[in-house]
């Protein structure tokens, strides 16, 4: 190779490693919880799947639409019915005018038989409408067409049901009777003979019912007759018979004398009473009997008596029991007392002898009271079976002459038509049609393919297994993310809600692959950088020398991101060598516009040395190229082989860093065994896209095979759909992304200015290792 000269040895074995090493990423809780986190995630979640939502909407509508204008137009007749509360029979003219409160049963069974088969039928024979042409059964055709008279009648009826809508409106008593039709004047003639049958139906009704009550009233008054004439006579025989001439005054008086003699017995009752319980208390308590009958002098005494034995207690205590004014006082309180005691048995003897009064003022009223009761009862008697006799007779009496009475008015009433159902408006010919309504329909279709939509977005999004962001993936796995890297469309300007950038032309691939020389100030650039320093400082203090790159499957941006993370380490100095070792499927010499043919094949299996395999990359300062080569039939066991390990270390003699594109983890073990090799790995995941399952299963691959993984890169995220990340892109960045390229061409490269110096530097020395000899 003529640019083997430019490789200057930097010295270093394979660093020895802990194949048991493990990274144990801090567990970082985000609290989701409120409100404003919940309405973002659904939020973005319409974003994402917003093209989902406008296909389903567009078709929804579309199909409301097509039905809006290809179906019949039909027209709907409408009329309104007034019903009364259901009337008695029918009297006189004045009942025709008298106002009922309408039951709700009343109407419900109304609006029953305004659907009932018998009116259905009599309509449609009167129109003749099974055989109108604009009569249509719908799917009842053939039953219409052929069967039996019963099957084809059943098929006419239901038929005209369909079509037929009676509702009560709410709040009244009036019922809305309704048809549809193509046809607006068979609409309206349908609804108006409907209308006029119930109405007939209705009177046809009443009038039957009031024939046969006057044929049963005119019964009836025959026998009321000879009742009435029998119960006179029993009365008259009665009175005859017990002398009764006037029992009605006579009994007057009696209760009059009656009442006067309870009053006094109830007041001698009462008084009784009140002096039976005076002297019963008096007895129980004579000291309280000066109180109990306000005895006023009783009162003196023991008011006397009180004050005497104060004034002796007083006197006793000063000039003991017998100083003459104790003894005194003595002697005056054994008077007051005796004389309390005399005028107290008086006191009760006034009691008992009026108590004994009142018993016996009692005892004779009452006498007289019972006395008094069994005369009224004797007349009473009497009294009870000339009325019984008087009822009767004027029972039958009345009944005779109210019956008489109606039997004239019903001979009346019964050419009345007496009907409590009114037609407030006829059916007129629609003008215009009720269905179909272009513009609601085409509405609801939108709105109905709009919830669809919603709905389906988020049944895909909750069946969608991939990993989402830079958490989904700190979730799963215990490693760190890295960095995240924007997908290119998302970064673009703004094309359009729906079109997402689609109508400009996204970046294609190999740009995407070279994103750091040619659009050095890009957001995509600036990603690739944070991915380099944190690939830098993932293995403090000493950087990786050898970094794998790989992915779960094919297509998640591994090579893009292999290219990008050795163009930003070259932007930093020193010797950077990007291997692709993607023996099947090489991609790097293709991204970078490489013609050789020679490779790392060719390498590993002796065809020629490492020096003719190695491209150095021109104006890009301190990249060089390992490309694949031919196609080897065994892969794996290359990569495997003693010869690949040797030829590691000695490129990290040569190069300060050295990145490795390799095939996917889960298709192939090329990737496997390499990650043996090397000193960190980056696994790449792209935003949704690879499963959940199939990055867990990646890593503990990775696991299980002893490798290091320095964290993942999370490729290829929507920043219009995860905000809080492409906000601060595109507030920071604009679209100078799609302004500021570089013009340099290198090989078929397009590589920054700042790549123009071709002279190689010695890596700056990050940690000590051992000369190795070329």
């Amino acid at each position: 190779m003529s640019d083997s000269k430019d490789l200057i040895p930097v010295g270093s074995n394979l660093p020895e490693r802990d194949s048991a090493w493990r990274f144990q990423a801090p567990a970082i809780e985000i609290d989701n919880s409120d409100v404003s986190s919940f309405l973002r995630t659904y939020w973005h979640v319409l974003l994402k799947r917003r093209r989902t939502i406008a296909a389903v909407t567009f078709v929804a509508t579309t199909l409301a639409a097509i039905y809006a204008f290809k179906s019949r137009p039909v027209y709907e007749a409408v009329s309104k019915v007034a019903v009364e509360a259901e009337t008695p029979q029918i009297q006189t003219v004045q009942d025709l005018y008298q106002s009922r409160p309408t039951d709700a049963t009343y109407l419900a069974t109304q609006v029953d038989i305004l659907r009932s088969d018998d009116l259905a039928w009599k309509t449609i024979e009167q129109l003749h409408l099974d055989q109108n042409a604009q009569f249509n059964p719908a799917a009842r055709g053939a039953d219409l067409s052929s069967g039996s008279p019963d099957a084809v009648k059943a098929g006419l009826i239901q038929a005209f049901k369909d079509r037929l809508k009676v509702d009560l409106l709410q709040g009244t008593s009036v019922i809305q009777v309704a048809y549809e039709s193509f046809d607006p004047a068979l609409a309206a003639r349908v609804v108006n003979t409907l209308v006029g049958n119930y109405t007939e139906y209705n009177f046809l009704t009443k009038y039957d019912a009031t024939r046969q009550a006057s044929a049963w009233m005119e019964q009836r008054l025959d026998e009321l007759k000879d009742k009435v004439e029998k119960s006179q006579q029993a009365l008259v025989n009665y009175e005859q018979q017990h002398s009764i001439v006037d029992l009605g005054n006579r009994e007057n008086v009696m209760e009059q004398r009656l009442g006067s003699l309870t009053q006094d017995l109830t007041e001698a009752q009462n008084d009784l009473a009140q002096k039976q319980s005076l002297y019963q208390l008096a007895e129980a308590n004579p000291k309280q009997a000066g109180i109990l009958v306000q005895d006023q002098l009783l009162q003196q005494l023991q008011q006397k008596y009180g004050d005497l034995q104060t004034d002796y207690v007083n006197a006793l205590a000063q000039y003991g029991p017998n100083f003459p004014k104790v003894v005194r006082l003595r002697e005056q309180i054994r008077e007051v007392s005796s004389l309390m005691d005399q005028e107290q048995k008086q006191v009760l003897e006034r009691l008992r002898h009026d108590y004994l009064a009142a018993l016996g003022r009692e005892k004779i009223l009452s006498a007289a009271v019972d006395q008094e009761k069994a005369e009224i009862g004797k007349a009473s008697q009497l009294l009870i079976q000339e009325n019984i006799l008087k009822h009767e007779f004027q029972t039958n009496e009345d009944l005779y002459d109210n019956l008489l009475m109606h039997v004239k008015n019903a001979t009346v009433s019964a050419g009345l038509r007496a009907n409590n159902v009114h037609v407030i408006d006829h059916a007129l010919i629609p003008t215009h049609p009720v269905r179909p309504k272009k513009g609601v329909d085409i509405a609801v279709g939108f709105l109905v393919g709009l919830m669809l939509g919603i709905t389906i977005a988020f049944a895909e999004e909750g069946l969608d297994n991939s990993v989402k962001n830079a958490e989904d993936v700190e979730r799963y796995i215990p490693a760190p993310a890295l960095a995240v890297i924007p997908a290119a469309a998302s970064v673009e300007p703004h094309r359009g809600w729906l079109a997402g950038g689609a109508k400009a032309s996204p970046l294609r691939d190999v740009e995407v692959a070279l994103t750091v020389a040619k659009a050095p100030t890009s957001p995509l650039a600036e990603a690739f950088r944070t991915l380099r320093t944190s690939v830098l400082l993932s293995t403090a203090p000493r950087p990786p020398q050898t970094v794998l790159v790989s992915s779960a499957q094919p297509g998640e941006g591994k090579t893009s991101t292999a290219l990008n993370l050795a163009l930003s380490l070259a932007q930093r100095g020193g010797q950077v060598l990007i291997v692709d070792a993607d023996l099947r499927k090489p991609a790097v010499a293709g991204a970078l516009g490489l013609k050789e043919k020679k490779g790392l094949c060719g390498v590993l299996t002796g065809a020629y040395s490492l020096d003719e395999a190695l491209v150095r990359i021109e104006n890009l300062n301190g990249l060089w190229v390992l490309a694949s080569g031919p196609h080897p039939p065994n892969p794996a066991e290359l990569l495997s082989s003693p010869t690949m390990e040797q030829l590691l270390k000695d490129l990290c003699g040569r190069f300060n860093h050295i990145v490795i594109d390799s095939p996917p983890l889960l298709a192939l073990t090329d990737a496997i065994v390499l990650s043996a090799l090397v000193d960190g790995v980056v696994l790449v995941v792209e935003s949704g896209v690879t499963p959940r399952n199939a990055l867990v299963r990646s890593f503990r691959m990775l696991q299980d095979a002893g490798a290091r993984v320095l964290g993942t890169v999370v490729n290829k995220m929507d920043l219009r759909v995860d905000g809080y990340y492409g906000y601060s892109y595109r507030r920071y960045y604009g679209s100078d992304y799609f302004k500021e390229k570089s013009d340099v061409v290198t090989t078929a490269v397009a590589a920054p200015a700042d790549f123009a110096s071709g002279t190689p530097q010695s890596r700056p020395s990050e940690r000590p290792r051992p000369d190795v000899q070329e």
